[in-house]
């Protein structure tokens, strides 16, 4: 009895793998249906964004709750805020807070943000589950325009809206379940346990299916419209990736290795500004607070740099072996090293033994 319960359950999860998958292959074909772009509660509908269905609804395809993905996100970012160094200035930070907030607001988003700037070279940001978001300096000092940011914290914003990492999650779940006879672990209660200890993730678990990347860029270019940023701005900054990559083998591609090759991603974005986006006559493109914010952490760069100059300077040091002659101990004192004094480059006084 108790096996046949259990081999009900496996094939329900089957069902519900094949459930899942064959949903995302209707959207992909809803998305490519652009004659119907204006239907209600449409992905491709944006004068319904706030009030679609992107992906997010407990079910199938996501076993997490809205408080379970807070409380998850809650986890890593202080796993992120013990590891990283958060940059505290008050412009900076109250600048980027505020240019998030505003795509938050135009986005599909169910759970309220929270903004903070990583002190990174690094050419990336990352938002967690429950709308834990962090920019890294790197990108503001990268990006040519306020407009240029906006489409990268959007797209990061479309992958929490999304639910993209509680269905990668859920995926991950479903894949365990099929393969893990639950019968030799005690039923659900044994799955429970496994369950909890296999949820330890590092944060690089954020590499997402391909499908869940183009779908950000999509949702992405769309709440930076509607934030009123120029849509092309998303494409020239990926253009912009591409150039920075050719001539810096290894920079770029670190920080997007889970992303799908930016040329790709840059004619996906224009097909998707072409047919569903209605020209404007005017767009955001630049704020003078943009400028003030990126002159003032290239100012905090700066400074860091003096306080560690060590990190940017060559370090002598003395080779082992026996290339330095002995010390003379039949000189002068006044010529013998002393071992008291940590500088070989200081002249040394010794007292007279008379």
């Amino acid at each position: 009895m108790k096996l046949t319960k259990y081999l009900l359950l496996l094939l329900l999860l089957a069902s519900a793998t094949t459930f899942s998958f064959a949903g995302d292959k209707e959207n992909e074909k809803e998305d490519k249906d652009l004659p119907q772009a204006y239907k209600d509660g449409s992905i491709n509908n944006i004068n319904a964004i706030g009030n679609r269905n992107v992906g997010c609804d407990r079910g199938v395809g996501n076993w997490y709750s809205v408080d379970k993905q807070i409380a998850m996100g809650r986890a890593y970012a202080d796993q992120v805020e013990h590891t990283s160094k958060i940059v505290d200035d008050p412009v900076v930070a109250e600048y980027v807070n505020r240019l998030g907030q505003n795509l938050v607001r135009h986005s599909d988003s169910k759970v309220p943000f929270t903004i903070k700037v990583v002190d990174s070279p690094e050419v990336n940001a990352f938002a967690l589950p429950g709308g834990f978001f962090y920019v890294n300096s790197g990108l503001i000092l990268a990006a040519d325009n306020e407009s240029e940011l906006a489409g990268v914290m959007s797209h990061e914003i479309a992958h929490v809206a999304a639910c993209h990492i509680a269905r990668e999650q859920t995926r991950a779940q479903i894949a365990s379940l099929a393969s893990v006879p639950l019968i030799f672990m005690g039923g659900w209660a044994g799955y429970g346990i496994y369950q909890a200890a296999n949820l330890g993730l590092p944060i690089t678990f954020m590499k997402f299916s391909r499908n869940f990347e183009a779908q950000a860029d999509y949702l992405g270019v769309q709440y930076m419209y509607a934030s009123g940023y120029d849509p092309q701005s998303f494409v020239q900054f990926f253009e912009k990736l591409e150039a920075m990559e050719k001539k810096r083998t290894g920079t770029i591609a670190k920080a997007f290795e889970s992303h799908p090759p930016t040329p790709d991603r840059a004619e996906k974005a224009q097909e998707e500004i072409e047919k569903i986006l209605p020209p404007r006559e005017q767009y955001i493109l630049d704020t003078s607070e943009f400028e003030d914010v990126k002159s003032r952490l290239t100012v905090l760069e700066s400074r860091h740099k003096l306080k560690n100059p060590r990190e940017d300077r060559p370090e002598l040091r003395h080779t082992a072996g026996g290339d330095e002659k002995p010390a003379d101990t039949n000189s002068n004192p006044s010529s013998t090293p002393n071992s008291n004094s940590g500088d070989d480059d200081r002249p040394v006084l010794h007292r007279n033994p008379s």
